[in-house]
């Protein structure tokens, strides 16, 4: 039988830091069943325990953790805790060419739609339906019959990711190779992701669940929500990584992720493509060559987000 334990927050955090409190001490292989608040702070009932920005579940220390070594959190389940969430009104600015924002922005904005008072007065904000029994989200707003915004869900985390190295503290708003806030919709129930450990107990971090979210985050938002978690993490000793990997049950998959804004996609792409031929000479025993070969043949690119981050996909089918 597996070890559950059951580890529920009462406060929450906004930087990737080894400096809070510990919220739990982990064993490897133990499953641990916890909870996320939305991205404005609201739980699975409605109540607001933490203030806006990707509030943050942890840190979750990882016994056994040293610096050199990696975490692999299998995420078992991933799922909606409560029927409804919210998302942006209209497609971020970094998603559009600048000569077409004026013509294409939707022009009627009205407050008021999330009937949370906190978000109340905000014009930018779409609600949405979950239905729990039906697996569905639905945007609240008047649909027409020529076309229709419901949607099965694809529970998904935004935020995943370790205390970075040195005293970097980075805020619960970017990304790097700790992970943080990747908003790559493959890390969902049943994924794996491989995370670089900086400090003995790794500080791992959870939350930024969306419901639904498409490539790249065009948005700037999913659909966002509480989640219910469940993971359980494996110790990879003295199997260090340079940035985050992950496993769906389909594909290996490098993320090539960096700092919003930071830098050309093209930077992102790099990191990715890099990456995964290391993975698969130094896991896979291809030879180098092969590995391009590989890469050049059945690879395929994910935009993470349009503001820079880019995924690398190879079917285990090919390895």
């Amino acid at each position: 039988m597996t070890d559950i334990e059951e580890v529920i927050a009462s406060r929450y955090h906004h930087t990737f830091s080894r400096s809070h409190s510990i919220l739990s001490q982990v064993k490897p292989g133990v499953t641990v069943r916890t909870k996320t608040v939305d991205s404005s702070g609201h739980d699975f009932k409605g109540d607001r325990p933490s203030g806006t920005g990707n509030p943050l579940t942890g840190p979750f220390y990882i016994e056994g953790a040293e610096p050199g070594d990696s975490i692999s959190v299998r995420l078992s389940k991933v799922r909606c805790n409560r029927d409804w969430g919210y998302s942006s009104y209209r497609l971020g600015l970094v998603a559009l060419t600048p000569e077409s924002v004026e013509h294409v922005y939707p022009k009627e904005y009205e407050s008021g739609l999330v009937d949370v008072e906190e978000l109340r007065d905000r014009a930018d904000l779409m609600p949405w339906d979950i239905n729990l029994q039906r697996n569905t989200v639905k945007a609240r707003k008047h649909q027409s019959e020529h076309f229709s915004l419901e949607f099965p869900v694809q529970p998904m985390l935004g935020c995943i990711g370790v205390a970075p190295a040195g005293d970097f503290t980075p805020t619960s708003g970017p990304s790097g190779n700790y992970g943080g806030n990747i908003d790559y919709n493959e890390i969902r129930e049943k994924s794996i992701v491989h995370l670089p450990v900086y400090h003995e107990g790794a500080y791992l971090y959870v939350g930024d669940g969306h419901a639904l979210q498409g490539d790249g985050e065009p948005l700037g938002s999913g659909v966002e929500t509480s989640m219910d978690v469940e993971f359980s993490v494996t110790l990879n000793k003295g199997h260090g990584l340079e940035g985050v990997r992950v496993e769906t049950d389909d594909h290996i998959i490098s993320v090539g992720s960096q700092p919003e804004f930071s830098s050309s996609m093209n930077r992102g792409l790099q990191l990715a493509t890099s990456d995964m031929v290391d993975w698969l000479v130094s896991e896979y025993d291809w030879d180098d060559w092969a590995a391009h070969m590989l890469i050049g043949m059945v690879g395929v690119y994910d935009v993470v987000t349009v503001a820079g981050s880019v995924a690398l996909k190879i079917p285990k089918t090919n390895l």
